[in-house]
Protein backbone atom coordinates (compact mmCIF):
# COMPACT_ATOMS: atom_id res chain seq x y z
CA UNK A 1 0.00 0.00 0.00
CA UNK A 2 2.73 1.90 0.47
CA UNK A 3 4.47 1.96 -2.59
CA UNK A 4 1.12 2.67 -4.51
CA UNK A 5 0.71 5.81 -2.51
CA UNK A 6 4.26 6.62 -2.75
CA UNK A 7 3.37 5.90 -7.14
CA UNK A 8 0.19 8.00 -7.13
CA UNK A 9 1.79 11.26 -5.49
CA UNK A 10 4.81 10.84 -7.90
CA UNK A 11 1.98 10.72 -10.60
CA UNK A 12 0.50 13.69 -9.31
CA UNK A 13 3.22 15.91 -8.79
CA UNK A 14 4.66 14.69 -12.49
CA UNK A 15 0.94 15.80 -13.25
CA UNK A 16 0.92 19.73 -11.91
CA UNK A 17 4.53 19.92 -12.80
CA UNK A 18 3.92 19.30 -16.62
CA UNK A 19 0.76 21.68 -16.54
CA UNK A 20 3.07 24.09 -15.20
CA UNK A 21 5.61 23.60 -17.73
CA UNK A 22 3.23 23.85 -20.78
CA UNK A 23 3.22 22.45 -24.27
CA UNK A 24 6.17 25.02 -25.06
CA UNK A 25 9.12 23.18 -22.64
CA UNK A 26 7.38 19.83 -23.78
CA UNK A 27 8.35 20.83 -27.30
CA UNK A 28 11.57 22.06 -26.34
CA UNK A 29 12.48 19.05 -24.46
CA UNK A 30 11.84 16.64 -27.88
CA UNK A 31 14.05 18.51 -29.60
CA UNK A 32 16.94 18.51 -27.48
CA UNK A 33 16.57 14.62 -27.43
CA UNK A 34 16.12 13.82 -31.08
CA UNK A 35 19.51 16.62 -31.52
CA UNK A 36 21.50 14.10 -28.93
CA UNK A 37 19.77 10.88 -30.24
CA UNK A 38 20.72 12.30 -33.59
CA UNK A 39 24.43 12.89 -32.67
CA UNK A 40 26.86 10.58 -34.18
CA UNK A 41 29.07 10.53 -31.19
CA UNK A 42 25.91 9.03 -29.31
CA UNK A 43 24.33 6.60 -32.10
CA UNK A 44 28.03 5.25 -32.77
CA UNK A 45 28.17 4.75 -28.77
CA UNK A 46 24.99 3.13 -28.65
CA UNK A 47 26.25 0.86 -31.49
CA UNK A 48 29.00 -0.30 -29.74
CA UNK A 49 26.98 -1.05 -26.43
CA UNK A 50 24.24 -3.03 -28.64
CA UNK A 51 26.71 -4.83 -30.04
CA UNK A 52 28.94 -5.80 -26.74
CA UNK A 53 25.71 -7.08 -25.21
CA UNK A 54 24.88 -9.14 -28.11
CA UNK A 55 28.57 -10.83 -28.02
CA UNK A 56 28.33 -11.27 -23.84
CA UNK A 57 24.44 -12.73 -24.34
CA UNK A 58 25.93 -15.18 -27.19
CA UNK A 59 29.08 -15.92 -24.85
CA UNK A 60 26.57 -16.61 -21.88
CA UNK A 61 24.49 -18.01 -24.17
CA UNK A 62 26.44 -20.53 -25.37
CA UNK A 63 28.09 -20.98 -21.48
CA UNK A 64 24.61 -21.82 -20.04
CA UNK A 65 23.23 -24.27 -22.18
CA UNK A 66 26.11 -26.43 -22.23
CA UNK A 67 26.11 -26.34 -18.22
CA UNK A 68 22.81 -27.03 -18.34
CA UNK A 69 21.48 -28.70 -21.50
CA UNK A 70 21.39 -32.41 -20.30
CA UNK A 71 19.41 -31.42 -16.91
CA UNK A 72 16.38 -29.82 -18.42
CA UNK A 73 13.73 -31.31 -20.30
CA UNK A 74 13.99 -32.79 -23.84
CA UNK A 75 11.84 -30.27 -25.47
CA UNK A 76 14.01 -27.38 -24.26
CA UNK A 77 17.25 -28.60 -24.78
CA UNK A 78 16.30 -29.58 -28.11
CA UNK A 79 15.25 -25.81 -28.54
CA UNK A 80 18.82 -24.95 -27.32
CA UNK A 81 20.49 -27.04 -29.54
CA UNK A 82 18.76 -25.88 -32.76
CA UNK A 83 19.22 -22.18 -31.75
CA UNK A 84 23.00 -23.16 -30.85
CA UNK A 85 23.43 -24.65 -34.61
CA UNK A 86 22.08 -21.71 -36.05
CA UNK A 87 24.19 -19.31 -34.37
CA UNK A 88 27.33 -21.35 -35.37
CA UNK A 89 26.06 -21.41 -39.06
CA UNK A 90 26.32 -17.50 -38.87
CA UNK A 91 22.70 -16.83 -39.37
CA UNK A 92 22.03 -13.03 -38.15
CA UNK A 93 18.57 -13.54 -37.75
CA UNK A 94 16.42 -14.07 -34.46
CA UNK A 95 13.09 -16.13 -33.75
CA UNK A 96 10.65 -13.28 -35.57
CA UNK A 97 13.24 -13.18 -38.87
CA UNK A 98 14.51 -9.80 -38.27
CA UNK A 99 18.59 -8.79 -38.66
CA UNK A 100 20.48 -8.69 -34.81
CA UNK A 101 21.61 -5.05 -35.93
Amino acid sequence: MRYRLTFVAGLALGYVLGTRAGRERYEQLKKSAQRIAQNPAVRNTAETAAQQGRQYAGKAFHTVSHKVGDRVPETVAQRVRSLRERSLDGTPEDDWGTSNT
